[in-house]
C-alpha cells in the first residue's frame, strides 16, 4: 500500500466520503498508509459533527437524513472492499439462526478525531431470508449502508401511536443492493425491516441516540396488521422474540 498516493485515494478509492465503520476496520487491519489517516480523520469529523449538530439542533432530522444519503451515494464500495479485504472477513462469520447477527469493533487512536464519537456503529450479518425485523424508532437518527449482498427492504412513516400499536403508512418497498442505502428519523421513514436475498447479506449501521432528551430505542410491530383508510396500516406492538418469531 505504500505506493497509494492521497490523489489515488481520493479519486479511486473512496470518491469524497467514506463510512466511518468501515474506516475504522481498515485502520486495524494497517491497510492504509499514514499519510491516508489524517484524510480520513477529517472526513470522520465531519459526520461527527453533523451528529453534534443534529443533537445541538442546529441540523433538522431530514437535512441529516439527506447529508448522510449524500455521504453513501459517494462512496466508491468496490474499491473499498478491495481494501477490506471484504471477502475473507465475510467467511469468519457466522449469522444466527433468526435475525440479525451484530458485529462491534473499536475504534483506534486516530491524530485528529475525536476520541468520544456522537453516533454508535454496527455491521449486521444475515443468512438467505433472515431480517432485520420490522421496528420503528424512539428519538433515534440511523442509517443503513448495504456492504454485501441483496435486501428486500421496506420503510414506513410513523404516522401515531397508542399503548398496543402503530399507525404507519408505507414509503419504500424496493430491492437494495450493494452501497443502497436508507436513513430514519421521527420525522421521516422511522420503521424499517430489511430482508436478506442472497446466501449472506451484510448491512453498516449508524445510529444517533437520544435526538432529543427523553426516551431512547426500538419499537417492535407487526406490519401486517389492519389495512385502514388512505393506504395506512394499523400495526401491532410486539416485542423482539415475537418479531424474530415471525420476520425474522
Amino acid at each position: 500500500m505504500s505506493h497509494l498516493t492521497r490523489r489515488d485515494f481520493q479519486q479511486q478509492a473512496i470518491g469524497s466520503l467514506l463510512t466511518w465503520s468501515l474506516l475504522e476496520t481498515l485502520f486495524n487491519r494497517d491497510a492504509f498508509a499514514q499519510e491516508v489517516k489524517p484524510i480520513a480523520s477529517k472526513w470522520l469529523s465531519e459526520l461527527n459533527s453533523w451528529s453534534m449538530d443534529l443533537k445541538g439542533k442546529k441540523l433538522e432530522q431530514i437535512q441529516w437524513q439527506e447529508k448522510v444519503e449524500q455521504l453513501y451515494a459517494k462512496v466508491d464500495l468496490p474499491d473499498l472492499l478491495k481494501f477490506l479485504d471484504f471477502d475473507k472477513l465475510a467467511k469468519t462469520v457466522n449469522p444466527k439462526e433468526r435475525g440479525e447477527l451484530s458485529l462491534r469493533a473499536t475504534l483506534p487512536k486516530v491524530e485528529g478525531l475525536p476520541t468520544e464519537l456522537v453516533f454508535g456503529h454496527q455491521i449486521f450479518a444475515l443468512n438467505k431470508d433472515r431480517s432485520v425485523v420490522p421496528h420503528g424508532h424512539d428519538n433515534m437518527a440511523t442509517a443503513f449502508l448495504i456492504l454485501k449482498g441483496d435486501f428486500h427492504g421496506r420503510h414506513y412513516d410513523r404516522i401515531e401511536d397508542s399503548t398496543d400499536h402503530m399507525v404507519i403508512t408505507p414509503t419504500i418497498d424496493r430491492e437494495f443492493g450493494p452501497g443502497g442505502c436508507s436513513t430514519v428519523t421521527d420525522i421521516k421513514d422511522n420503521v424499517h425491516w430489511f430482508k436478506a436475498k442472497s446466501d449472506t447479506a451484510f448491512i453498516f449501521n449508524i445510529h444517533v441516540l437520544s435526538v432529543k432528551p427523553g426516551k431512547t430505542g426500538r419499537v417492535y410491530i407487526d406490519p401486517n396488521g389492519e389495512k385502514i383508510s388512505g393506504g395506512r396500516i394499523k400495526a401491532r406492538k410486539i416485542d423482539h422474540k415475537e418479531a424474530e418469531r415471525l420476520y425474522g
